[in-house]
């Protein structure tokens, strides 16, 4: 007895999809173990709060640097190959790390870890895109999204526990012996799918291809909001712990609240996913999310107990997971196929360049005018990109969309 050629299809996507989540998992989870930890480390030895967010801004500069580019490279090299390049880089970033013990080291090591992140973030994306039916994006993103920030999640509250058991530096060490597995895991367990012939970009109309990209008001909108949205991540995963700590909790404490934001983020993606995919209207939950996650960083402003940050942590993460969930898939219904590794390479270096500008740029504003306003500064700073998303969405209609590609 044969199988039904959809139901066949079918499993064959939920198994593709199963090993990518996996995999991107256990990356995540491996490099944000440093997240509680780098920033108080960094403080034992002397490094100033500016200092700090410029550690953390040349970690997302690289990102965003190296993002898109490492986006088109996966277009016409493979997913695999680039994956594979990007998860030895960042191995030997956290291994790195254990030997820091200077702010130039640090933000060195930074940087690297940026390259490696750039080449495996985007190319993860893409696989994805590849792979999912268009009836099943939201879904796919949901699940993906869910497995990345799960790791975001307890990758931050591991850390925290094993810093506050074993110290700091062993964290780092623990961290690249992960990585490692997950070098094995992209080798021998990711698909080496390579993009049609037809779904490559063609050199010699490679700059019509660039104007026409810049050109998709749907997708700068989806894009510049990303970017906002983004400047609200890089206050929160730069300075919450030393806003925290400054009001009292410590390093394991820290760690929950990372695990918090993230697993309802992740969790909060699944629902939202099928609600994209079944209601059709994206473009309103995006809108709702990134509007609500601007309400939910100004709540770390007046939060002066464990409960209070875990409350404001919550709200964040449902509200990006409300945002991201629609966002992900909006970009991939507003692009041609064959330049969705662009296009999400894009996606990729508008959030690294968001954190980089919530890192960087808070920094002496933090200094200056402290953490609460800080925090609020933060929030209304993304009012603008949501205005410009909400104009370039004018007008687009994912049923339109649907009948125009059938």
């Amino acid at each position: 007895m044969t199988k039904d050629p959809i139901t066949a299809e079918r499993h064959s996507f939920a198994a593709l999809l199963t090993v990518c989540c996996l995999v991107t998992f256990g990356c995540y989870f491996a490099i944000s173990m440093r997240l509680p930890v780098v920033p108080l480390y960094a403080a034992g030895f002397g490094v100033s709060t500016s200092e700090i967010g410029m550690i953390n801004a040349a970690f997302y500069l690289m990102a965003g640097m190296l993002a898109l580019p490492s986006g088109i490279m996966s277009d016409s090299l493979g997913r695999r190959r680039l994956a594979v390049y990007g998860t030895i880089v960042l191995f030997t970033g956290m291994l790195l790390l254990y030997f820091s013990r200077s702010f130039l080291y640090l933000a060195g090591i930074y940087l690297l870890l940026g390259i490696g992140i750039a080449a495996f973030g985007p190319t993860m994306m893409s696989w994805v895109s590849e792979i999912s039916p268009s009836t099943h994006m939201g879904r796919a993103y949901g699940w993906y999204t869910t497995a990345l920030f799960c790791g975001l999640g307890m990758g931050p509250a591991a850390g925290g526990a094993l810093g506050e058991w074993l110290g700091f530096r062993p964290v780092f060490l623990i961290g690249a012996a992960l990585v490692a597995i997950t070098i094995w895991a992209v080798q021998w367990f990711l698909p080496a799918l390579e993009a049609p012939a037809d779904l490559k970009i063609e050199k010699p109309r490679q700059q019509l291809n660039w104007r026409l990209m810049l050109t998709n008001r749907q997708l700068m909108g989806c894009w510049l909001v990303t970017f906002g949205a983004n400047i609200i991540g890089g206050a929160f995963f730069t300075f919450l712990p030393l806003l925290a700590y400054e009001r009292g909790l410590d390093v394991g404490q820290i760690g929950i609240v990372y695990l918090v934001q993230s697993i309802t983020n992740a969790l909060a993606r699944i629902p939202f996913g099928t609600i994209s995919d079944r209601i059709g209207r994206r473009k309103y939950q995006a809108l709702l999310g990134v509007v609500l996650a601007s309400l939910s960083i100004a709540g770390f402003a007046p939060a002066v107990t464990f409960v209070h940050f875990l409350l404001a942590a919550f709200c964040l993460g449902v509200s990006l997971a409300i945002a991201f969930t629609s966002i992900g898939a909006l970009i991939a219904e507003t692009t041609e196929p064959r330049f969705r590794g662009l296009a999400m390479g894009g996606y990729n270096s508008f959030i690294y360049f968001g954190l980089m500008a919530g890192s960087i740029g808070l920094g002496p504003l933090i200094e200056a005018i402290g953490f609460g306003a800080g925090f609020l500064f933060a929030g209304a700073s993304n009012l603008f990109f949501v205005s410009f998303f909400a104009w370039s969405m004018l007008g687009y209609s994912q049923d339109n969309r649907n009948t125009s590609e059938s």
